[in-house]
């Protein structure tokens, strides 16, 4: 179990560095041009992978490659959705919560083999 909360822990924040990579150049550097903002996101992802890779490593002993796959959709969407309102001052939708039950759907099916089904 402590490997699991691990990897939840380091993809998370290691999610919350990748989320400021793709996005955050949309609203502080939008007059730069986009070779500056890549690069900008290169320098932010840098920590990402320094995160997200053993985060994988440490994950992979306990979780299949399916598992670790849909944790990391979950964390992000969890780390989207306050980004998009609070740093991009977006409207919370209706949308979110919609996708957030499709995740849980992928959830169920991609780990029900654990807790004892299909």
């Amino acid at each position: 179990m402590r490997e699991i909360g691990t990897t939840i822990l380091l993809l998370s924040i290691s999610n919350v560095f990748m989320t400021f990579a793709w996005y955050a150049h949309l609203k502080d550097l939008s007059s730069k041009p986009w070779i500056v903002a890549a690069l900008f996101s290169w320098g932010i992802a840098l920590f990402e992978y320094l995160l997200q890779v053993p985060a994988n490593r440490i994950g992979y002993g306990v979780l299949s490659l399916g598992q670790l796959k849909i944790l990391q959709e979950v964390i992000t969407l969890s780390v989207f959705v306050p980004f998009a309102f609070f740093y991009m001052k977006e409207p919370l939708k209706l949308d979110y919560l919609w996708a957030a039950l499709c995740i849980l759907g992928a959830v169920f099916f991609i780990f029900r083999s654990k807790w004892g089904g299909g």
